[in-house]
């Protein structure tokens, strides 16, 4: 291709001295005398003489090109997918290039070796973003950039300034209940032997203009019912700005972090479910899809953040009013909760083996959302909380342990967090504590509308990477993030991915009796066992033992038909998921 090229420049250059010799008799014929004519001469030697020497140096270009290719071909242009040649020393024009723009391919042979990609829109700084993009596989063409960043397809200018992104969190989970029979006088409740259901299915859907990200998540999963319209929504949809180091300031329907487990991605759950007092935490006023205001930071040794908060998105599409006999009436969330968010966590020591983890959670829904009734003998308001939680798996609708505050004025929880690496062994715990004031109207319950109701729960849990890179910390969650596939599952070559396994022991107490509130105490004990075959697919399979005791109708609580007088049983489960 360069030969043909140069053959072409040579045929040029050929014709060009050929009108320029044939210029020189007429320009002579004139007047040999006249003194523009001999300085027109004079001129179009030189260019003679320039031209003769251009060809020498690309002749000379064009020797050193070939010998070059045979030892590696030609060297690609920086940053510019533009084949460049090595000039040899000597006088040549810099404009004179050979070839044309062709498609870079850079090729990442390790694409599917690492952590899973989030389960949310991943928001980095744009510098962030540019060396995420160079150094994972990519292609260039016309000036645009096809790549793989962190393991998402993304489409991005040149320069990195606009950018767009689509990923891909797929939780599929299946499996059932074992001896999770009724005692006397209990109604059975869903606990069938086997069933399945879409646990998450989330596309992210990024979007940025230099340091501004706008995400955008649906989720047709995010529940307990496949196929239930009230379970497919939205997981986020938000404005963010990364320009200030290592800051993220963020706007829109969110999920604020709070609690170290719910920091982390779904796609990095040692379980596959959070332990459920961390849950009932987050509702509180933050969890998916909640309108949030605020920002976090994070260095390598702390990590901080805070947000306002208000509704979940979809509170409000039942509202309703209506008119009869010239009397309006309203029914639906009369008015909105607000709350606001706080967790700051650290590492008061670090070296290559071992991590330490030390961090403090604290929500609070300092106004809780009033609620109306459509009545024909008006609108009756109220202001109650409710917290119900399965026995961590979502293979089931029936909550075992739940209690229903009524005239709750506000709710807050705070607790601490604790974490600790050692090579590949990672144990985790937490504790909250749940507070419901209540007294906003102190006559609907008598002395008991004054008292403020206590709740708690904790858990502890240890984990093991037996092949593959260990869990680490993720200095951008403030949490510890899933293991690492160091080589892809490929049998013939001994390579497996990378295997964990894994065990928790979990307690939430939904009961305080001073205050007259029984929504009972559950246990969990769990183990489970995951695969990473690469960084964008995992198997998990988890088993599940849990104790509840009854619940109870006294103080207001709604008494649970099927956990009158406790139960117990086991629960196998196992999830396929994909990560982009």
């Amino acid at each position: 291709m360069a030969t043909m090229r140069c053959n072409s420049l040579f045929s040029s250059v050929a014709l060009t001295s050929f009108m320029l010799a044939g210029i020189a008799p007429v320009a002579e014929a004139a007047s040999t005398e006249d003194s523009e004519i001999r300085l027109l001469r004079a001129e179009m030697s030189q260019m003679r003489r320039d031209m003769q020497q251009q060809i020498v140096t690309l002749k000379h270009q064009l020797a050193k090109s070939d010998a070059t290719s045979t030892r590696g071909h030609m060297g690609q242009a920086a940053g510019h997918g533009r084949n460049a040649m090595h000039v040899a020393d000597g006088n040549y024009d810099p404009n004179v290039q050979f070839g044309e723009q062709e498609p870079l391919k850079k090729i990442a042979p390790l694409s599917g070796v690492g952590t899973p990609p989030s389960d949310r829109g991943d928001t980095m700084s744009w510098k962030d973003f540019k060396a995420a993009t160079a150094s994972d596989e990519e292609v260039r063409v016309g000036g645009m950039i096809v790549g793989f960043p962190k393991g998402r397809f993304t489409v991005a200018s040149e320069d990195g300034a606009y950018g767009f992104s689509v990923g891909l969190s797929f939780h599929e989970d299946f499996g059932g209940f074992l001896g999770g029979g009724q005692r006397a006088g209990n109604s059975n409740g869903d606990f069938g032997g086997f069933t399945e259901n879409a646990r998450r299915i989330r596309i992210p859907f990024t979007f940025r203009y230099k340091d501004w990200v706008a995400n955008v998540t649906p989720d047709l999963g995010a529940g307990n019912v496949d196929g239930n319209s009230t379970d497919q929504g939205l997981y986020e949809a938000n404005l963010n700005y990364t320009g200030f180091r290592n800051t993220i300031l963020t706007v829109g329907y969110f999920q604020p972090r709070v609690t170290e487990e719910d920091s982390e991605s779904s796609n990095d759950f040692e379980m596959m479910e959070r332990p459920a007092i961390t849950d009932a935490v987050r509702k509180i006023a933050a969890g998916d899809a909640r309108f949030s205001f605020g920002g976090l930071h994070y260095e390598k040794r702390w990590w901080i953040a805070s947000y306002f908060t208000g509704q979940t998105y979809g509170d409000r599409k039942g509202n309703t009013s209506s008119t009869s006999n010239s009397t309006s009436y309203y029914s639906g969330v009369g008015n909105s909760q607000t709350g606001t968010t706080f967790r700051a966590a650290g590492r008061p020591y670090v070296s290559k083996d071992i991590d330490v983890h030390v961090g403090i959670s604290a929500i609070s829904a300092f106004k809780v959302k009033e609620t109306c009734t459509d009545s024909s003998a008006g609108s009756t308001c109220k202001r109650s909380y409710g917290l119900s939680q399965s026995p961590e798996v979502n293979l089931t609708s029936t909550n075992l342990v739940s209690a229903t505050i009524g005239n709750a004025s506000s709710i807050w929880s705070a607790g601490p967090e604790l974490g600790f690496r050692w090579k590949k062994m990672v144990l985790k715990g937490e504790y909250y504590n749940i507070g419901v004031n209540r007294g906003n109207n102190p006559g609907s319950l008598g002395a008991e509308g004054l008292k403020t109701v206590h709740m708690q729960g904790y858990y502890g849990s240890a984990n093991y990477t037996i092949f593959g890179k260990g869990r680490e910390y993720n200095i951008k969650e403030g949490a510890f993030g899933a293991p690492g596939v160091e080589h892809e599952f490929d049998p013939s070559r001994g390579h497996w991915g990378a295997l964990e396994i894994t065990g928790r022991y979990s307690v939430t107490d939904f009961s305080d009796v001073s205050a007259d509130i029984r929504g009972g105490r559950q246990t969990v004990w769990s183990g489970g066992i995951n695969w990473y075959p690469n960084r964008h697919f995992r198997f998990m399979l988890d088993f599940n033992h849990f104790i509840v005791s009854r619940t109870s109708s006294e103080g207001g609580n709604t008494m649970s038909s099927w956990n009158e007088h406790g139960r117990d049983g086991n629960s196998f489960a196992a999830r396929v998921q994909a990560a982009f």
